[in-house]
């Protein structure tokens, strides 16, 4: 198991944007912007969360949403919004709704093979 960084652009709806290196996290759901990152592009909470860590203690920390953009992908993305220590981290909320997976061989990002229910013969999803 290795760790693997990104640079990702993020920026607010109206076009504020900044570069970010993330920490890739396959077992966080949430990304996480650091403190100074999201003050600058204007964000504000929508709603508090309850999170666990490792060692079991709950925290609560804001979400809002922004645009993330890796490579040639841009997309909306619900985030938490940091405070004074938390690490800029990729979660994978942002990784699924960008259509991408975490090779953990190669230790990149790469698109996900995405599928689509459709439906069948007599109405049945197949």
């Amino acid at each position: 198991m290795g760790i693997t960084y990104v640079d990702a652009e993020v920026s607010n709806e109206g076009g504020v944007a900044r570069t970010v290196r993330f920490l890739v996290d396959s077992g966080a759901a949430f990304t996480v912007l650091p403190q100074e990152t999201w003050r600058a592009l204007g964000l504000q909470p929508t709603r508090t969360v309850d999170f666990a860590l490792a060692d079991g203690s709950i925290i609560r920390r804001d979400v809002s949403y922004c645009f993330l953009k890796f490579e040639d992908v841009r997309a909306p993305t619900p985030v938490v919004l940091g405070e004074a220590n938390d690490a800029a981290l990729l979660g994978t909320l942002t990784l699924e709704s960008m259509g991408l997976v975490l090779d953990p061989f190669e230790r990149t990002l790469r698109p996900a093979r995405l599928r689509l229910g459709a439906v069948g013969p007599a109405g049945a999803i197949a």
